[in-house]
């Protein structure tokens, strides 16, 4: 009967289809929560975002490449789910409290995508959600008009409706890789 089971499944790939692209946590553990200010205006908190499937990405509205790359990648991942990307929240939490206010946020993600949420805080806020989730950064001389740079991890977390974290992708994956991990976690 396994071996039946087992053959239908591979004959309707289905086995496939429901194998993530990311780097998964296995087991899946809960997300570190965020209560900080978001962009927009709102008391904000990640637990409250159970029931949709999250997409987490830590930046900064003066990164020069990486970061707009990677939103732009989530805006077509989001189209290439259709309807189904009601039920996704992306989530840009800056990793520059001294540069990037939640109304700088809510203009700058207004470019891609004006449902994407932006997280602010202090410093200290940041610092403390950077290291639940294990980002790094460091300061980097920059031109003149932006006055530095900054060099940090680059990942997409994925978390499920129940607010574990299931799956990490680092950055420069294509947008289909993204919709694919996002449509498994829908059907979950």
């Amino acid at each position: 009967m396994k071996t039946l089971l087992l053959s239908l499944l591979l004959c309707c790939g289905l086995a496939q289809a429901q194998t993530l692209k990311s780097g998964v946590f296995e087991p899946p553990r809960a997300a570190p929560d965020i209560a900080l200010p978001a962009s927009t205006g709102k008391p904000f908190r990640l637990s409250g975002l159970r029931g949709k499937v999250v997409v987490l990405e830590f930046g900064y509205t003066h990164c020069p490449a990486v970061c707009p790359v990677s939103l732009a990648a989530l805006v077509q991942a989001r189209t290439l789910l259709g309807p189904a990307a009601a039920e996704v929240q992306v989530l840009f939490v800056t990793v520059d409290p001294e540069r990037d206010s939640t109304s700088r946020l809510r203009s700058y993600l207004a470019q891609f995508d004006p449902g994407f949420i932006g997280i602010g805080g202090t410093p200290a806020q940041i610092a403390a959600v950077l290291r639940d989730y294990g980002i790094s950064v460091g300061r980097q001389a920059g031109d003149g008009k932006a006055g530095y740079q900054l060099g940090h991890s680059s990942y997409l977390y994925f978390i499920d409706r129940r607010g574990m974290l299931r799956a990490l992708m680092p950055f420069g994956r294509p947008a289909a890789d993204i919709a694919h991990d996002l449509a498994i976690l829908l059907k979950q």
